[in-house]
């Protein structure tokens, strides 16, 4: 185990070795910003179970699905520039977008996952996501699965390509969604942080995945979800077609493809000191209060409610191209956004206690509703957090504050 914990906030580190002994943790990083300031900055582990190399500070690794939350940060720098409004229909700044009864979605239904856009009609391959001009001409011919606003279904893949094309028609310089990320946050920040990961980074600095088994993975899926999972005509099995394509087996990762819904490679350091600084004012990156406040205000659901339609299951919600904290998907105190990834990451940006958190890991878990050692670490952040608040009844990453 490596790094420090300011005073307060040990049982953290604590948690951190115990994932090790008691979680199955192979290897890993933890990072919480309070106030601005690091509280808690850990690695441990190794980042290759196969060779042995262990996991280094500046160690990266995939994060699937946090990647989401980054590509949001994304759009809330376009909000806050004034080049998008969350209110406007795609449309507007998409005219293509309208074909197929698509002309009244706005961009708030859309980054809610409430679009009906789920799924594409054609294979996803390299090919097609390096050429963004055809992307775009495939993006815009889909037709929603229903009434857009009316149901929830987990755009598991396709939300960041929108998003994509929506940042290059908003950009007054037309950039890439990753492109933006990297020069407008990523950069000034100095985030090890990529979600269009470039040759330069050599695979010494990457943890490759360690996968769960199959049957383990749905022993631990809802008894709903994995029947869906096994069913390749599901809507959960349609939405997820593309999810391989981060990986590459001769250099760990792809390069220089960008897939803003599930292939950002960064540190847990970067995804902490990110949300810290969305959830503390935004002054670094000259975010507007209005953006801000938009993020952290509760989720609006579609006319059916939050019941999702990928994921068969209620309670858990989308805003603004986040995962906010609910019942269903606790994270906390209520406000907080960020974004989970499968096998276990979680980074997200909670303003109330002006806390910025993310962890990281190389050993993929196989729960959807939280992995435990992320629980357990938050869990202490929060103990630590309320202790020194004077705080005795609450404190707990459920949101129970």
């Amino acid at each position: 185990m490596h790094g420090h914990v300011s005073p307060g906030f040990e049982a953290v580190r604590e948690a951190f070795i115990e994932n090790f002994a008691r979680r199955h943790e192979l290897g890993g990083a933890c990072c919480a910003y309070y106030h601005g300031e690091k509280v808690v900055d850990l690695w441990g582990g190794v980042r290759n179970e196969v060779t042995g190399e262990v996991w280094e500070p500046d160690t990266m690794v995939l994060v699937y699905s946090a990647t989401k939350g980054l590509a949001a940060m994304t759009l809330a720098l376009a909000h806050s520039r004034g080049w998008l409004d969350y209110e406007e229909r795609v449309a507007t700044y998409w005219p293509e977008f309208a074909q197929q009864g698509k002309a009244q979605i706005t961009v708030r239904q859309l980054l809610a996952h409430q679009a009906g856009l789920f799924a594409l009609d054609e294979p996803l391959d390299r090919d097609l996501v390096a050429d963004l001009d055809r992307l775009a001409s495939v993006l815009a011919r889909q037709k929603p699965a229903w009434a857009p606003g009316t149901r929830q279904a987990y755009h598991a893949i396709t939300l960041g390509f929108y998003e994509g094309e929506l940042v290059r028609r908003v950009d007054p310089r037309h950039r890439t969604l990753g492109q933006l990320f990297q020069d407008e946050i990523a950069s000034p920040l100095g985030l090890d942080a990529y979600i269009r990961l470039p040759d330069a980074i050599p695979q010494a600095r990457l943890a490759t995945l360690s996968r769960p088994g199959t049957v383990e993975m749905l022993r631990n899926f809802p008894f709903r979800l994995a029947l869906e999972a096994v069913n390749r005509r599901s809507n959960i099995s349609r939405a997820l077609l593309g999810s391989a394509l981060p990986h590459d087996d001769e250099h760990v990762y792809a390069r220089n493809l960008e897939v803003p819904s599930g292939g950002a490679v960064c540190t847990a350091r970067a995804l902490a000191r990110a949300y810290s600084v969305f959830a503390t004012g935004g002054r670094e990156l000259r975010l507007r209060p209005e953006t801000l406040q938009l993020l952290a205000a509760a989720a609006i659901p579609p006319t059916r409610g939050f019941y999702d339609e990928c994921m068969k299951a209620s309670g858990v919600q989308f805003a603004l191209g986040f995962m906010k904290s609910s019942a269903a998907w606790p994270f906390g105190r209520p406000g907080s956004y960020g974004a989970p990834g499968s096998g276990g990451s979680l980074g997200f940006a909670d303003p109330a206690a002006a806390v910025g958190y993310g962890y990281v890991t190389s050993q993929m878990g196989t729960r959807v509703d939280g992995d435990p050692r992320d629980r357990a670490l938050r869990d202490a952040l929060y103990l630590a957090i309320g202790r020194a608040r004077g705080e005795t009844a609450g404190g707990h990453s459920t949101g129970s504050w």
